[in-house]
């Protein structure tokens, strides 16, 4: 494992860093994105994935838990200044560590008959990635966003994500009237309107669930193409956070097919 110092925030590598944290356009030029704090560098190695370069400080060098990805990592490990590293990070409390990795392309088409999480233009990042980590959980293994949906491989959205990226594949800026004809199963969207208790369908089959936007819910074309379904609510909340709304929905699923 090599050691560079890095000094100047001008440098390339830090710019170059700094691209991949604050633009998701950068992030889709280059291909890359960047894993915050050392729990998802060790998950994404766990998957034998390739890290591309490695940023860090002096004190987290020394920590015991740098050394597990030292165990596993052979490449160049850049050493920045404490203050530069936390102009940088997003997370800020965690042990520092930003990986650089190559975003991975999804090598399988879309399975119409597979459990399926479409989220249709889904902006904030903690939820998205906390919907991904419910998925995952819950067994649902292909990930669907629409444009207008946060990036899923945004450092924010990963952090959220907690490793679930690592297990699932993803498809991104995917137009729903593309793909929702094609499922053979039921899809189900969320929705307060003209809706049927949660609790009362079958989901021991295969299901699609669409998810919406945080202020506005699915759209028309969804709710249009889609049984709609409603979480009960006897303490009279006005909704719920998509999140954990997602989640329930996840979990009743497994529930039935215990």
């Amino acid at each position: 494992m090599a050691l560079i110092y890095l000094e100047s925030k001008d440098n390339p590598k830090i710019k170059h860093l700094r691209g991949l944290i604050e633009q998701n356009t950068y992030r889709k030029k280059q291909g890359q994105t960047v894993l915050e704090g050392t729990h998802l560098c060790l998950a994404w190695l766990e998957q034998s994935r390739q890290i591309t370069s490695i940023f860090t400080t002096e004190k987290a060098i020394e920590h015991e838990d740098f050394d597990k990805i030292a165990e596993q990592y052979k490449g160049t490990v850049f050493v920045i200044g404490e203050s530069l590293y936390k102009e940088l990070s997003t997370l800020g409390t965690s042990l520092a560590c930003l990986a650089v990795v190559d975003i991975p392309s999804s090598s399988h088409a879309l399975n119409f008959d597979a459990d399926t999480l479409i989220l249709e233009s889904i902006q904030d990042p903690g939820n998205v990635g906390t919907l991904l980590r419910s998925a995952a959980a819950a067994g649902i293994k292909q990930i669907v966003s629409t444009k207008g949906s946060a990036s899923l491989w945004s450092p924010r959205v990963l952090r959220a994500g907690m490793g679930a990226h690592f297990a699932v594949n993803t498809y991104e800026n995917v137009e729903l009237q593309d793909i929702l004809q094609k499922f053979s199963i039921p899809v189900y969207v969320t929705s307060s309107h003209e809706s049927e208790s949660l609790y009362s369908k079958d989901l021991t089959q295969p299901s699609v669930w669409i998810l919406g936007n945080e202020g506005q819910g699915v759209s028309d074309y969804a709710l249009a193409n889609a049984a709609a379904v409603s979480i009960p609510q006897p303490g009279g909340q006005e909704s719920l956070n998509v999140a954990i709304a997602g989640s329930i929905c996840f979990f009743e699923m497994v529930r039935q097919r215990i």
